[in-house]
């Protein structure tokens, strides 16, 4: 479990030195132009949505970790060719096989954490991860701003030679894991096959409402950080762009800070409940952002509303790494836990796509109604997850009911400390 987290807050690392900068790199710096650098970010979405549910099944019968291994070697070579593109058709296939590798490792990771852990320990494990990954890309963000030059191509390709480089120090660091031997589908006796693997996921009502819900949760916040909100904020509320780097550092910074402290209280409360408070928090959080951008009073005040939108955001996300995923897990039949992440990882994907795509334009031109529209999906968020509850059992909402069963089935008092 040390060497997953090493290897994800290294691939994190990696990430955040090109990801802030791709766009510029590509339109500006390689002179292709804003459309061109807009097709490299749609083609990072349709690589996604293409592999994850070829990944899934892969997972399944391979394991997680050759099935990452090979998507880190993609993603590295994806990476490289990037760096030294200078023609916008081997732009696109680099932008293309970097997609796909990143898309892969987020559920092959997931599976490799679900493997190496418990029912009981796996909140702490998947908040372990969400809290590396954001360090890991703040850091990368913040070493590769002043590595970064937009007068030379140069410093764009030294950003991509070290993600690729992340990525194989990561395939090193891996390499030597040996996994614990968890079942996989292909050793089922009746050998299920691909089609009907899916329909028995999403025969699953309780897998079907969080598939929903992971919909309207990554459409309503992540869908809209770098695309919609990003654009209210300098149309409608006056932020500059300082202003906004200082928003998306406080999400951040709010998440490193805000994430082990939440997870004692996340640890006794029902998985469902904590889902459905983290929609309030970005209800609050929406409206908060009406006040920066509809409000009356100063821009000071605008600026430190929106900013602390952004933090109320990352707020909400340090009480979602501990629930949403190992949900994802714990729903999943024996074997199937890389099927299930990759079909959750498929609609976080989508959602990515089409967040951008609504949000951007109806922030730009409909900014109270754009406000109003996604408060409202906030409260459908706290809506779906109280009806989610409904469709779990009670180990699945509550998952430290199975350590106090076994801490009793061991011969302890109910009453009793345990060092469990």
């Amino acid at each position: 479990m040390r060497r997953i987290h090493v290897g994800n807050a290294l691939s994190a690392f990696g990430l955040g030195f090109t990801v802030p900068y791709l766009y510029v790199y590509v339109a500006q710096v390689r002179g292709l132009g804003s459309v061109t650098a807009g097709l490299v970010l749609a083609v990072f979405a349709v690589a996604a949505l293409i592999v994850l549910p070829l990944a899934g099944r892969a997972i399944v019968r391979r394991g997680p970790l050759p099935v990452l291994l090979a998507a880190l070697v993609l993603a590295a070579l994806g990476s490289l060719s990037l760096g030294v593109s200078g023609q916008a058709g081997t732009v696109l296939l680099s932008a293309a096989a970097l997609g796909a590798g990143q898309a892969v490792m987020q559920p092959a990771l997931a599976t490799m954490i679900v493997d190496c852990s418990a029912a009981e320990t796996r909140s702490r494990a998947f908040a372990t991860q969400f809290f590396l990954q954001n360090l890991g890309l703040g850091v990368g963000g913040l070493i590769g701003g002043h590595l970064v030059d937009t007068s030379s191509a140069a410093s764009f390709t030294l950003l991509f030679a070290i993600e690729a480089a992340m990525f194989l120090v990561l395939v090193a660091v891996l390499a030597t894991v040996r996994m614990p031997g968890a079942p996989r589908i292909g050793d089922a006796p009746d050998g299920r096959s691909a089609r009907g693997s899916w329909k028995r996921l999403l025969g699953n009502r309780a897998m079907a409402q969080l598939l929903v819900l992971g919909f309207v949760l990554f459409f309503a916040c992540y869908g809209q950080f770098e695309s919609g909100l990003s654009a209210y904020g300098v149309e409608a509320a006056g932020i500059s762009t300082s202003a906004l780097g200082t928003a998306l550092a406080a999400n951040t910074l709010m998440i490193v800070v805000a994430q082990f402290a939440v997870l004692r209280f996340v640890e006794r409360r029902k998985r469902s409940r904590v889902i459905a408070s983290v929609g309030l928090i970005w209800a609050v959080a929406w409206a908060v952002a009406g006040y920066a951008g509809l409000g009356h009073g100063s821009q000071t005040m605008a600026t430190a509303a929106f900013i602390s939108t952004y933090a109320l955001f990352g707020l909400g996300e340090s009480l979602l790494s501990p629930t949403l995923v190992p949900l994802v897990a714990d729903l999943a039949p024996t074997g199937m836990a890389g099927q299930y992440n990759s079909a959750f990882a498929l609609v976080k994907q989508l959602a990515l796509a089409v967040g951008p795509a609504v949000g951007g334009p109806l922030a730009a031109a409909l900014p109270g109604p754009y406000i109003v529209v996604f408060l409202l999906f906030s409260l459908g968020m706290t809506v779906l997850a109280v009806r989610l509850g409904r469709q779990l059992t009670q180990v699945q909402d509550r998952p430290w009911l199975l350590r106090s069963r076994v801490v009793r089935q061991s011969g302890a008092p109910a009453g009793s400390p345990s060092r469990a």
